[in-house]
């Protein structure tokens, strides 16, 4: 299969690049200007490396003229600031994308895959674990923009008949997450704990979030790329819960040394608890978590000691 990939040079689209490449797909993968291949591609893959603007009509047109399946994974905005420039969320998300399904329309390509947040569409959960069910109530704009493109992208399923795969993926974790951005409490954390430096946890630890394993995620979007069934919203996640507190128990015991743990006051954007439930994947997708937390932790730290020469 013929697909582009919105996004494919990031932590989760390169490694959903590399799975889909696994099973013989030709990628197109499309990147910000200046942003180089995360890695030398081998004569036998078929990928193509384009660079362009999202918000761009042309740059789109191009970047899906021929394929067959869109794997849109851009967001231009981070949960915890989203709210500062809501204007700036819609326009550059919500925005960009009704411009990219107005491009898959009139170049008649027929599957489009999504990533939505499972942590920030539903809100503050009324039930553990949350799934697919669960009232949608996010609280800040990042979600509320995530939710708004999904409700578009069924329009045009029902309209244009472009068939839509939403996969609301909890927190993803692995190899190639970026800590610069500061988004995702292993990535940051265990980046700190290598260095020696305090980690910071807002409010007493309890807090408690979904770990998923990078490759598991992307084993769910290879399956979700040539799934033919009748649903649509799918949470991608563990499907357990852990709370910081036991997250930087598991890296202590991980690097055989205490770490220095700097606690701060609470934040209001962050929910108490979020555990998404699996089981409509596990069903439809023929899809389940394999990697462990401690094994997935232990093979981030494997990786990021090499990315920092230690």
């Amino acid at each position: 299969m013929k697909c582009t990939i919105f996004g494919g040079g990031g932590f989760i689209g390169s490694a959903i690049a590399d799975r889909l490449l696994l099973d013989g797909h030709e990628l197109r993968i499309f990147e910000r200007p200046r942003v180089d291949p995360y890695r030398k591609f081998l004569d036998s893959e078929h990928v193509e490396w384009v660079t362009g603007d999202l918000l761009s009509v042309h740059d789109v047109g191009a970047a899906i003229d021929g394929s067959d399946a869109v794997i849109h994974l851009v967001s231009t905005t981070l949960p915890k600031s989203s709210n500062d420039d809501p204007i700036y969320d819609v326009q550059t998300n919500l925005v960009a994308t009704l411009q990219l399904l107005d491009a898959m329309v009139a170049r008649k390509v027929g599957k489009l895959i999504f990533i939505s947040s499972g942590g920030t569409v539903y809100g503050t959960p009324r039930y553990i674990p949350v799934d697919e069910a669960h009232p949608t109530e996010p609280q800040v704009s990042y979600g509320i923009v995530k939710l708004a493109i999904e409700k578009y992208l069924l329009m045009y399923e029902r309209l244009h008949g472009i068939k839509t795969t939403i996969m609301r993926v909890a927190n993803p974790f692995g190899e190639r997450q970026r800590v610069a951005t500061a988004q995702g409490a292993v990535g940051v954390f265990l980046h700190h704990a290598l260095l020696g430096k305090p980690i910071e946890i807002w409010g007493d630890g309890s807090v408690t979030r979904d770990y998923v394993y990078i490759g598991d995620v992307a084993e769910a979007f290879a399956n979700a790329l040539t799934y033919t069934g009748p649903e649509s919203v799918f949470n991608v996640s563990s499907g357990a819960g852990t709370n910081l507190n036991d997250l930087i128990a598991l890296m202590e015991k991980l690097l055989g040394r205490p770490v220095e743990k700097r606690y701060l006051p609470a934040r209001a954007i962050d929910v108490p608890v979020n555990v998404l439930s699996n089981e409509l994947a596990r069903r439809e997708l023929g899809w389940t978590p394999r990697v462990p937390l401690s094994v997935g932790l232990e093979r981030t730290a494997i990786w990021m000691r090499h990315e920092l020469g230690l």
